[in-house]
């Protein structure tokens, strides 16, 4: 969907003409207060950069910290471009060739989250390897949104050129890593079949005991893994994984030819809460989990693999049946919005004021995440954001402010009224959708 003007089809031509030119010139000033916004304060590589050359994107805030990045970075026989804000550094890892990514999640223009949830979301940026380094705890959580690795601020210089190394390596080596462990012969062979590309070799195992000798070999990049083994359950394997230490990060997606039992789903969910594991319950979710986990280009996938993909992701099990409020005056941006939410199976319900949509809230308490206008008549969206945040049970719901344009302190006026996160009009979808899965996240 991409940068989307959520304007729905106008009545006259001169209408449409209007609203086309209102779009561009939104857009031509977003595009200048992000080019004012990022002033370039590391004197980085990207002027230099040739075809054949290694590009680390190093998106970091603290212009001291972003400069030892850099000499870190160049040690290792990378070029780094270095970005500041959140926006800057989504158009340059679309727009450049980036082979992998360090991940500040404090920035001041957007939430890291979001950042990161973005470049997962989109195919061209998909398959870059991300490290997350941040004064922030979620290493599991990172992990599970497909970060290759986290660390911990304040960092020590091993610590730092530990990271630069695996960064390093990871990019280097051309083959992933893929186990499989599946008792039954034939299913082997299809998930093989299914994942398998001139980009991975496949070991497989029957067993868990084969599995567990197999694991300390080598490294692999992810385990697809059977839940009924012949010597021990799947979950039995995950628990001996969970304690060697050397295992700890490997990401596992638990994948059988049936439909999971309840039981089954039960211990998905209690591995997951300290083990990378994610279930996938059919070939193109399978194939989908691996690619995010194996990083792989997806581009370079066959035809046939890459439909799969995008086909499973025209609906998004984060946001089906989740309920929001659009808090707007303007009943063409409630129809446009809507429209984009219930595509993604987002049931909608709707205020044209602050004041009906507190009542709405009242009303509903299964409504999860709220989208407020700032600029509406009597009651605006600031105060009735504050309104809200004096609720007791409404001081943690989601509230994502709309604003008229990204402008320098719009974020600090709308998080200071009590907003969650804000996005400028005219909205982009994807960065919408991306914003809902993080606040939903929560």
């Amino acid at each position: 969907m991409g940068n989307a003007d959520l304007t729905p089809t106008l009545s006259s031509p001169s209408e449409a003409a209007k609203a086309r030119a209102l779009a561009l010139s939104a857009s031509i000033e977003t595009a200048q207060a992000i080019s004012e916004w990022e002033s370039r304060e590391v004197d980085d590589d990207r002027e230099g950069i040739q075809p054949n050359d290694r590009v680390l994107l190093i998106i970091e805030d603290d212009a001291a910290f972003a400069q030892v990045l850099l000499d870190l970075a160049r040690r290792h026989d990378f070029k780094g471009i270095v970005a500041s804000r959140a926006e800057a550094a989504l158009r340059l890892a679309r727009d450049r060739k980036v082979d992998a990514i360090t991940l500040d999640l404090r920035l001041p223009d957007r939430d890291g989250w979001v950042v990161l949830d973005r470049l997962k979301h989109d195919p061209k940026t998909r398959h870059i390897p991300v490290h997350i380094i941040s004064v922030d705890e979620g290493e599991h959580r990172g992990r599970k949104q497909g970060a290759l690795a986290f660390v911990h601020k304040p960092a020590s210089q091993e610590a730092l050129e530990a990271s630069l190394g695996r960064i390093k390596t990871f990019v280097e080596r051309p083959m992933r890593q893929l186990l499989v462990v599946e008792p039954n012969a034939e299913q082997r062979k299809k998930t093989i079949a299914l994942i398998g590309n001139t980009d991975v070799e496949t070991e497989a195992a029957a067993t868990g005991k084969e599995a567990l000798e197999v694991l300390r070999k080598r490294p692999f990049d992810c385990l697809v893994l059977d839940p009924t083994l012949p010597d021990m359950t799947g979950f039995e394997l995950i628990e001996k994984i969970k304690k060697d230490l050397a295992l700890k990060d490997l990401p596992i997606v638990v994948y059988s030819g049936k439909d999971f039992s309840k039981k089954e789903e039960s211990e998905i969910r209690r591995v997951a809460e300290s083990v990378v594991v994610m279930s996938a319950k059919s070939p193109e979710q399978l194939l989908d989990e691996t690619a995010l986990f194996l990083h792989r280009v997806e581009g370079n996938l066959p035809e046939p693999k890459r439909r799969a993909i995008e086909k499973l992701r025209s609906t998004d099990d984060t946001l089906a049946s989740r309920k929001v409020l659009i808090v707007d005056d303007d009943v063409r941006n409630i129809f446009a919005l809507t429209t984009v939410l219930e595509r993604h199976g987002i049931s909608v319900v709707f205020a044209e004021n602050g004041k009906d949509g507190i009542a709405q809230l009242k009303k509903a308490p299964d409504i999860e995440a709220v989208m407020m206008d700032v600029m509406m008549p009597e009651m605006d969206g600031y105060e009735t954001m504050r309104t809200i945040r004096k609720i007791a049970k409404f001081k943690k719901l989601p509230i994502i402010a709309l604003t008229a344009k990204a402008m320098k302190g719009d974020r600090e006026k709308c998080i200071e009224a009590g907003a969650s996160d804000y996005i400028a009009k005219p909205v982009d979808a994807e960065q919408l959708l991306s914003l809902l899965r993080v606040w939903l996240y929560r």
